[in-house]
């Protein structure tokens, strides 16, 4: 599936009853935090409880909530008029200038 495909179908599901943009914008904002929120919890949990070793069914668990940190990510993109596919581009010129500069492992946006 390419990414602006699964960012239309995603929209399909995406209902929220918001008078304006700057609250569609806070809302998908704080639903993308939470969720990663959520995916970063559980993997503490396996640390913790687990000594690291992923069962089948937190891996399942953690498929979702990544899935749902995905569909966040996708429509706060799309309500900023962002093409999920041209940021996945971007994104992947971005690190591969990183790893040219030998920058990949530094600190900082502009580096």
């Amino acid at each position: 599936m390419e990414f602006d495909e699964y960012q239309k179908l995603a929209a399909k599901t995406a209902f929220y009853n918001l008078p304006g943009i700057h609250y569609k914008l806070m809302y998908l904002s704080m639903g993308l935090a939470g969720e990663a929120g959520e995916a970063v919890d559980k993997v503490k949990h396996v640390v913790r409880n687990q000594d690291g070793n992923i069962t089948e069914e937190k891996r399942e668990l953690l498929k979702k909530e990544i899935g749902d940190v995905l569909w966040y990510a996708s429509q706060l993109a799309l309500a900023l008029g962002l093409s999920f596919d041209d940021i996945a581009q971007h994104n992947i010129a971005k690190l591969a200038d990183r790893a040219a500069r030998g920058v990949i492992q530094g600190e900082g946006d502009l580096r």
